[in-house]
């Protein structure tokens, strides 16, 4: 079999090429160039698209044996990612831009690339798991729940799913670290990227600004009546539940509730006033292929690191799907994900939009 490896320079993707070469597999290693990080006003360092890490994915191919390109995904990136992370903040939204290049880069462009070089499959280094049922493919989590990254997967196809290989997912990180130790790749100790490539500093309004040269205007903090409580600094500087930062002096503490980009105000309330027990989901994915006819439990995770909640979900159309908690729950954000479980298995999920 003929298969694609996305490596991005890091332990995880140098493993699953190893683990693939071992099989008996073609392998080709490939790293996608996203951004320039001069161009972002970023340092080179920290960042999984920095030139130390194409170095690092091109070192451990080599060493394999495997032929390995650097692939220019930067427009598209910038169309598709960036662009739409920087309007979702100007929205009053809260996104999660590693979704959307797993959706747009590696398991859409990437693939073009892998049907161009006559690769089978593309692999990346993913810790999740795939299995045949019936005819259906099924996305389930890793075996190591830790490291479950089935989250992040949600919006594959059954024609992706079809061309596409999980290595890791049978194993613990331990494991993988131990089997880069064994076979001496250079990045066996490299510590994991824990923040967004193009905002390595974490600073999401500074880089709105920047990507986009725009501003968010100040605006008036309010109560749930209306009622104003003192200014904020533009609405991009904030997200639902954040409490630090406000730069108010009220006699209790009080959270971000709302954003309105419209009326360019953030409406503070107390802890419980984050509570809700409903979600509206759009571009809905279910995983099948086919959105269920009727009412279905199962479980959801409203952000990658929450454990999964009881629910109630209700398709209202093929994309789109209302989901009841058992139980209310905190900080539902729009524009971060919600995605569904049956035990093990990912049913689907989707954008909250309230």
């Amino acid at each position: 079999m003929k298969i694609l490896i996305a490596m991005s320079g890091g332990v995880d993707s140098s493993v699953a090429a190893k683990l693939l070469c071992n099989m008996g597999h073609e392998c080709v290693g490939c790293t996608m160039k996203l951004f320039d990080n001069c161009d972002a006003g970023l340092p080179r360092s920290r960042t999984c698209c920095s030139l130390d890490d194409v170095e690092d994915a091109r070192s451990v191919a080599f060493s394999l044996g495997m032929r390995y390109y650097v692939f220019n995904f930067k427009d598209d990136f910038r169309e598709k990612v960036i662009k739409k992370f920087a309007c979702a903040y100007l929205a009053g939204q809260t996104p999660n831009p590693c979704i959307d290049c797993n959706r747009y880069m590696k398991f859409d462009k990437l693939y073009e690339r892998a049907r161009l070089l006559g690769c089978d499959k593309i692999a990346t280094g993913h810790y999740a798991r795939i299995e045949l049922d019936n005819g259906r493919y099924l996305l389930k989590k890793a075996k190591d729940r830790s490291k479950d990254q089935s989250y992040v997967l949600y919006m594959l196809t059954q024609e992706q799913l079809a061309h596409t290989l999980f290595p890791l997912g049978e194993l613990s990180k331990s494991e993988t670290r131990a089997i880069a130790e064994a076979s001496k790749l250079t990045n066996a100790h490299k510590p994991d990227s824990q923040d967004i490539c193009f905002v390595p500093d974490g600073d999401y309004a500074a880089a709105i600004e920047r990507l986009t040269g725009k501003t968010a205007a100040p605006g008036n903090f309010v109560d749930a009546g209306g009622n104003v409580l003192g200014m904020h600094r533009g609405i991009t500087h904030y997200t639902i539940g954040q409490h630090r930062g406000l730069g108010l002096s009220l006699p209790e503490r009080r959270y971000v509730c709302k954003i309105d980009a419209d009326s360019g105000t953030v409406t503070l309330g107390k802890s419980d006033e984050l509570y809700s027990c409903e979600a509206i989901v759009r571009d809905f994915n279910w995983i099948n292929g086919e959105a269920p006819l009727k009412t279905i439990r199962c479980t959801a995770k409203i952000r990658y690191r929450q454990p999964e909640q009881a629910a109630t979900v209700e398709p209202l159309s093929e994309n789109e799907a209302l989901i009841r908690f058992d139980a209310p729950q905190r900080a539902v954000t729009p524009g971060q994900s919600a995605v569904l479980y049956d035990g093990d298995t990912v049913l689907g999920g989707g954008v909250i939009i309230r």
